[in-house]
């Protein structure tokens, strides 16, 4: 008759415990159906799922074990298995596994109970955690850390709307950002990543900075507002603002380009990707002038905004066809990625604005970025709590591969 056996080995860890325990299986012939290991603070956690050969009992193998790790002060447990049960466990590992990403500044045990305790109600079962931040520093004059976990559930949603509707509230509640994501092979293999400019790269909207240079601030904000927040077509409310602008003199372009300031997290965002062989884009309903700009201070392979035309010194306030806009960057992320050879699975888009949602929604990955909240609601992952940088860990990357 079969035999199967699950070995659970557990103490202080030291160089030799794994070699000790495969030594032992491989002078009883045993053949190895699972292996796992992982050192948490010092103290190992070594499991192996294993065949018995032939002639060879589980008290037999017991007391090899024992013996081999007698003076080695860990904790050796030993569990029978029938066939039904390899076979029950074999088969649970089929089922799909999902990602559950929890970033936040400064992880606590109410934020993984209360996640970990709403898939559970959806019928996902928790198969392993692990921490992709670095370590948290205790020295009270350390900067504040950020932190990202990901927690792999294995199994069937009973009804994946509630499930995500249910995670946003517990995003909101406990102020963190939330993402689920299926673990397959296209979340650690995506390659092209566009992004808007305005409120994601830099922290403004340069339209209203050109506004307010003009006298005419308060009305182009206002309806940069209602705009981004999705009340008002993107296309009209463009022209509108543009009209605003005409007569501005282009002088006061250079001030403005100078002042602009970067979203924290985009330098090492654009580093990280640049390390990863990402391909990326700005995709912007702004102005060409100030996205060449950011292109050059952060490495962007691709540039794709709106053309401000100028006479004689003077903006006319003539929108330029074709105006960059909602369906205009999801045509474009098209175009990017079969020149690039991808297929849309492997790509990413970041924005904030209503105007966003399109290309959001095309992309493998869209993550609505300090978003309005009409677009947090409607886009499928965001990013609220953490900077440009959080995004990184969407896609699985450690801090410590890219420090």
């Amino acid at each position: 008759m079969r035999e199967f056996v699950l070995i659970n080995i557990t103490g202080v860890d030291r160089p030799g415990l794994s070699a000790a325990l495969v030594g032992v299986l491989a002078e009883g012939g045993a053949s190895l159906l699972d292996i796992s290991q992982a050192v948490i603070h010092g103290t190992l956690n070594l499991a192996v799922m294993l065949e018995q050969a032939p002639g060879v009992s589980s008290e037999a193998l017991l007391e090899r074990v024992k013996t081999a790790y007698a003076t080695l002060d860990v904790t050796v447990r030993l569990q029978p298995l029938d066939l039904p049960a390899y076979e029950h466990w074999a088969l649970a590992q089929r089922a799909p596994r999902y990602v559950l990403s929890l970033l936040t500044h400064g992880l606590s045990a109410d934020h993984v109970h209360r996640v970990t305790g709403i898939a559970n109600r959806h019928g996902l079962e928790v198969d392993r955690i692990d921490r992709l931040s670095g370590p948290a520093y205790l020295d009270s004059q350390a900067p504040a850390t950020h932190g990202c976990v990901d927690i792999l559930l294995k199994g069937v949603a009973h009804d994946a709307q509630a499930l995500r509707a249910e995670l946003l509230d517990a995003a909101r509640d406990l102020g963190v950002d939330i993402a689920l994501q299926a673990d397959d092979l296209n979340r650690r293999h995506r390659r092209l990543a566009v992004f808007d400019m305005d409120s994601t790269l830099i922290q403004a909207e340069v339209i209203d900075e050109l506004a307010k240079a003009y006298g005419v601030g308060e009305r182009v904000s206002e309806i940069t507002e209602r705009a981004m927040r999705g009340e008002l077509d993107f296309r009209a409310s463009f022209k509108e603002r543009m009209a605003l602008l005409k007569g501005l003199d282009v002088s006061v372009l250079d001030e403005i380009g100078a002042g602009l300031r970067l979203t924290d997290g985009a330098e090492a965002l654009f580093a990280g990707l640049r390390r990863l062989g990402y391909k990326t884009a700005i995709l912007s309903g702004g102005f060409t002038y100030f996205a060449r700009q950011v292109q050059a201070r952060l490495g962007i392979d691709y540039v794709y905004a709106n053309e401000l035309q100028v006479e004689d010194g003077k903006c006319t306030g003539v929108a330029v066809e074709p105006i960059v806009d909602a369906q205009r960057k999801a045509e474009l992320l098209r175009e990017l990625a079969a020149r690039e050879g991808v297929s849309l699975e492997q790509t990413i888009a970041v924005g904030d604005g209503a105007n966003d949602l399109p290309m959001l929604a095309l992309a493998g990955l869209g993550v609505a970025f300090r978003a309005k909240p009409l677009v947090k609601a409607s886009a499928r992952h965001s990013i609220s709590t953490l900077g440009l940088e959080g995004v990184l860990y969407l896609l699985g990357v450690e801090d410590r591969l890219l420090s």
